[in-house]
């Protein structure tokens, strides 16, 4: 049989691999195209401010989302965990209590990170370096949060329901809003000669981004809510709370999935609040135009957390442990062969392209991509382990391991970073990956397969 033939034969008989490549092939085709676009507006924008502004986009951007991520509770984790089997088990009062109280919660903690931001804004300025005329461009980014109160909520609601081609076109519309105004501010001060735009660029950067983003919110939340009165009622906000069983058990897990979102932001998403503490702004747009490139890789991985999450809890639910794990491996197939293909085709061309396209101010870019393609291309390979450490009920374990990561990492940033440079930093969080992708994945593997052990010896 050849290898064609193999696949072939394969793909015939695996129902779960074809459910996840058909969920993921919509936002696959999605993020391809939203991917071109951002890849081309993020070349128009640097351009256009220059590679130091652009690093405090970067920052503004990075502070604002992260301080709602370190308050909020994922959600959307915790729907795609308990409000699917809910509707199985046809529990329609218990699906909507939960709604309902996750709704409640994360719209609750979105208003708090607004009054956080404000408090915390001239903070930053002084801690990161810069000007205080740039305060109110933080506050007028996180006007973001009013319209993100539910994002989270809609967001699983819509994924447990298996909307991923709704969430696809909501996806591309965002990059399409946000790179038509990038372009055409380009165009303005470029082309139409409107010099008395360029102490408005980072602003008007910012606006497309703002706008690109509101018009996703919005469109999730009246879908989440359109789907929820077909599925549960008009009237599915009048159920009490009472109605939610094992509360303490949802308690835990969203305090789980927030502990650790809020690991993974302090060791691995916090990096350019890092670089322009400790650095500047200009190593900050190092860091970003390295993580455009790489994004091509986690873009097309992304489409594949979802329904991958999905697929692994319901074989763990049903104690299908054979089958857990051969959709592990296929799928790790399928992303290694992605990540290698990706990756070698920017090390190859990358040294050229960078400068050219960025200008050759960019160059430094280029060895941070190399560096970085190593930790996140492991990391993108095993993308599903926290997913099946989740789904076995072991929720504590990835956190355990990104926090014993994260603190060497942080010891090693703030040791090393200010001697020896922005290099340092991406030695430092590749490493980073590398420790807690590995851990975390090897023992999700030595779980199942205990597990599967155990069920054979049972009589």
């Amino acid at each position: 049989m050849t290898i064609l033939q193999k696949i072939a034969s394969i793909w015939k008989e695996d129902n779960l691999l074809r459910r996840i490549v058909r969920n993921s092939s919509y936002l696959f085709g999605s993020n391809v195209i939203s991917s071109v676009l951002g890849f081309i507006q993020g070349i128009i924008a640097i351009r256009l401010i220059g590679l130091s502004n652009w690093g405090l986009v970067v920052l503004i951007q990075t502070f604002v989302s992260n301080i709602n991520r370190l308050l909020s509770f994922r959600m959307s984790e915790v729907m795609i965990k308990h409000f699917g089997p809910a509707l199985t088990d046809h529990k329609k009062e218990e699906a909507s209590a939960l709604v309902k109280a996750a709704g409640l919660t994360e719209a609750a903690v979105s208003l708090l990170a607004c009054l956080v931001l404000v408090l915390l804004t001239p903070w930053a300025t002084t801690i990161f370096h810069l000007e205080a005329q740039t305060a109110p461009w933080f506050i007028f980014y996180g006007s973001i949060l009013l319209v993100n109160l539910v994002y989270e909520t809609s967001t699983g609601i819509l994924q447990s329901m298996h909307r991923f081609s709704n969430l696809a076109r909501f996806t591309l519309i965002q990059a399409v809003i946000t790179f038509a105004m990038i372009a055409a501010t380009y165009a303005l001060y470029r082309w139409v000669a409107m010099q008395a735009l360029a102490p408005y660029l980072v602003p008007a950067v910012l606006l497309a981004y703002v706008v690109g983003k509101t018009y996703y919110n919005i469109s999730l939340v009246a879908l989440a809510l359109r789907e929820i009165r077909a599925t549960l009622g008009t009237g599915w906000w009048r159920t009490p709370l009472e109605k939610l069983t094992g509360k303490r058990t949802l308690v835990m897990f969203a305090l789980n999935t927030n502990f650790n979102g809020t690991v993974n932001l302090i060791f691995r998403d916090n990096i350019p609040l890092y670089l322009g503490a400790l650095l500047k702004t200009t190593e900050v747009a190092y860091f970003d135009i390295a993580f455009i490139f790489i994004s091509t890789i986690t873009l097309i991985l992304d489409p594949f957390i979802a329904p991958t999450y999905s697929e692994i809890a319901r074989t763990v639910a049903n104690f299908q442990w054979d089958t857990t794990l051969r959709l592990l491996r296929r799928v790790t197939a399928l992303a290694s062969g992605i990540v290698l293909a990706v990756a070698g085709f920017w090390a190859l061309t990358g040294w050229w392209f960078i400068p050219l396209a960025y200008k050759p101010q960019s160059r430094p870019v280029y060895p941070v991509l190399l560096i970085l393609l190593l930790g996140y291309g492991f990391a993108g390979i095993f993308q599903w382990n926290r997913s099946l450490m989740l789904s076995l009920g072991k929720a504590g374990y990835p956190v355990l391991i990104l926090v014993l990561a994260g603190v060497i990492e942080l010891a090693l940033i703030f040791s090393l970073v200010p001697r020896y440079g922005y290099l340092m930093m991406a030695a430092i969080l590749s490493g980073y990956f590398i420790l807690s992708s590995g851990f975390i994945a090897l023992r999700g593997i030595w779980e199942v397969r205990r597990l599967r052990v155990m069920a054979t010896i049972q009589p």
